[in-house]
């Protein structure tokens, strides 16, 4: 396990004072990968707070170019970019904001023939990929290898988060069986209302990766940003999922993430 620098500790000081991360939880960060799916309002986000937190690699993954009205949210990028690769602008600026951390650019959609190598390779994922497709994909390739997934998403200004352990909570065809339709310009986009849910996210993954605080295990939060108004449902783990119902069954069950804290009470239908 690679050891905290002089220059981390500095650099973390602040974070290592909270009761319950201290240099332990710093040096969990540090040894941690995570795959961020989309590097737009939520998905760059998510990963700016990732990085100066100090989770030690970033693997971002996102296709296609920049466009000037993705800049009222997408904070990683300048107006200079438009027109090239986002993913390669994303990981220039995580790099100047923390040089400690190693970020990784695939240029590429998440795709069935990428998604599990990319999962294999990191420890927790964040789905901030723009479509079901994506969502569903990647969310499969978690249940296959046992990796936790903090799951976000938005729809003008409503917004939904939690995080997925598999084996231990619902999935995300649990808790959405049936998709509904979208389009992924037919709805407007605020860049603080993508920025609240993309902060979130980021302490999502770093409570799970710390074991700080207490994570939406088995939770959904659903967001009224117009209103202000928060709730938190408990969505039902479907025994007979056609992507989780048999992973007790799966190979892999006995290589699950073992975590910090107890899982089994937030299971189930309300």
């Amino acid at each position: 396990m690679a050891q905290l620098t002089p220059t981390e500790i500095d650099r973390y000081r602040r974070q290592i004072m909270l009761p319950g991360l201290g240099e332990t939880g710093q040096l969990k960060l540090k040894n941690t990968t995570a795959l961020v799916t989309g590097v737009g309002g939520l998905g760059g986000t998510a990963a700016l707070y990732l990085a100066v937190a100090g989770v030690g690699k970033l693997i971002l993954v996102r296709g296609g170019n920049l466009q000037r009205d993705d800049l009222n949210r997408q904070v990683l990028m300048t107006d200079d970019w438009v027109g090239k690769p986002r993913v390669f602008k994303a990981q220039a600026t995580l790099q100047a904001l923390n040089p400690d951390i190693e970020v990784e650019a695939v240029c590429e959609y998440v795709t069935a023939d990428n998604i599990d190598a990319l999962v294999q390779r990191a420890d927790i994922a964040l789905d901030c990929a723009f479509d079901f497709n994506e969502r569903d994909l990647l969310n499969a390739a978690c249940v296959r290898w046992g990796k936790p997934m903090v799951e976000a998403a938005m729809n003008g200004m409503e917004a939904y988060l939690t995080t997925i352990v598999p084996g231990r909570t619902p999935c995300l065809s649990c808790i959405f069986p049936e998709k509904p339709d979208w389009d992924r310009w037919g709805f407007g986009v605020l860049g603080a209302v993508s920025g609240t849910l993309a902060c979130l996210a980021a302490l999502e993954a770093i409570k799970l990766i710390t074991g700080l605080g207490e994570p939406l295990l088995g939770q959904l939060l659903t967001m009224d940003l117009a209103q202000a108004e928060f709730a938190k449902r408990r969505p039902y783990h479907d025994p007979h999922c056609a992507v989780c119902g048999s992973i007790s069954q799966h190979p892999l069950s006995d290589r699950l993430i073992d975590l910090p804290f107890p899982t089994a009470e937030l299971c189930g239908a309300l």
